[in-house]
């Protein structure tokens, strides 16, 4: 797994490799080949307490191993539950 720095969620390493991506329609540099699980657990958050959608498509967790390309768009958000 990538090494982030908690306070931006920028990797810790500068490296010319790297994809933008848009999370939560904003910009954001992260390392080549970074997958959405890394990503994910990079934020701070734990891998239940978020849904992910890339390119408007629904991720399931057992899927984040998706490594993110140049311009996707990544949204996190809170699993609604109910009955």
């Amino acid at each position: 797994m990538k090494s982030f720095d908690k306070s931006t969620s920028a990797p810790v390493e500068a490296s010319a490799k790297g994809v933008t991506i848009q999370l939560d329609d904003q910009p954001k540099h992260v390392p080549a080949g970074t997958t959405l699980a890394e990503l994910v657990a990079a934020l701070g958050h734990a891998p239940q307490a978020v849904s992910t959608a890339v390119n408007g498509a629904f991720v399931a967790r057992t899927a984040r191993d998706r490594v993110l390309a140049e311009g996707d768009t990544v949204l996190l958000f809170q699993p609604i539950v109910g009955g």
